[in-house]
C-alpha cells in the first residue's frame, strides 16, 4: 500500500491497481492548493464542504470512482467501508462529518475527517475498533487542537497515526504531545501488513 498526502485532508491510497481517494479538494475551494487530478476506483468525502468534497476531480478518462458521501455500509471491489455519522463545525456552521473505516491488503484504516470534538460515544468507539492506521485532523479553530487530537488518537490504540490538516505550528505541538518531536516528514508511506507488527501509536508525517 502506498499513501500519498495531497494537502488539507486529501489522500491517495493505492494498492496494486486499486486507487482510493479520500476528501479530494473541490475546484470551488478557496484554498491555494492545486487541485490534483487522477483516476480513482473509490472516492470518499467526509464532509459536504468545498475543501473536502471534490469527488469529480478524481475521475480520469473512463475511470469514474464509486462515490461514498455519508454514513452507511458500502462494498465495492472487495473493500467493505463503514461510514459513521458525527458532527462538525466549520466557520460556525454545523456539518455532518462521516468517520470512515475500511481495510486494504489486511491493513485496517480509520479516517476521522473533520472532527471538531474529541468526545466520541461508546458505540462509535466500538465501531472504530483499534485501527492499524488512523488519520487525525490537527487544525486549531474548527478542528481538534493538537492536544485533543493526540488524546483521541491514542485512545483508539492505532499502530500508526497520520496527522492531517496541519500547519507548522499545530504539527509541532502535536508531535510534542506525542513525545515524537524528532519525526521527519516523508513524501509517501509505503507499507505492508507485516510492517505494522510491533508498532504502537507511531506518528508518521506525510509532506505535501
Amino acid at each position: 500500500m502506498i499513501i500519498t498526502y495531497l494537502g488539507k485532508q486529501f489522500f491517495k491510497i493505492a494498492q496494486g491497481s486499486l486507487v482510493v481517494a479520500v476528501n479530494p479538494i473541490s475546484k470551488d475551494s478557496k484554498l491555494s492548493l492545486k487541485v490534483a487530478r487522477f483516476g480513482s476506483d473509490i472516492a470518499l468525502s467526509t464532509t459536504n464542504h468545498p475543501d473536502y468534497n471534490g469527488l469529480d476531480t478524481v475521475s480520469h478518462g473512463e475511470s469514474v470512482p464509486f462515490e461514498v458521501k455519508g454514513p452507511g455500509d458500502y462494498e465495492i471491489k472487495g473493500i467493505f467501508i463503514k461510514g459513521i455519522m458525527t458532527e462538525s463545525i466549520i466557520n460556525e456552521k454545523k456539518y455532518i462529518n462521516t468517520i470512515y473505516t475500511f481495510s486494504i491488503d489486511n491493513i485496517s484504516i480509520c479516517f476521522l475527517g473533520c472532527m471538531s470534538n474529541n468526545k466520541i460515544n461508546a458505540e462509535t468507539r466500538g465501531e472504530i475498533g483499534s485501527p492499524d492506521i488512523l488519520f487525525v485532523p490537527i487544525g486549531n479553530h474548527d478542528l481538534l487542537d493538537p492536544s485533543e487530537a493526540y488524546k483521541l488518537a491514542v485512545s483508539l490504540e492505532p499502530k500508526i497515526i497520520i496527522p492531517m490538516d496541519y500547519d507548522d505550528k499545530t504539527l509541532k505541538a502535536f508531535l510534542k504531545e506525542g513525545g515524537q518531536d524528532k519525526v521527519e516528514s516523508i513524501e509517501k508511506l509505503t507499507i505492508k501488513a507485516k510492517d505494522i507488527v510491533g508498532r504502537e501509536g507511531e506518528i508518521v508525517v506525510l509532506s505535501i
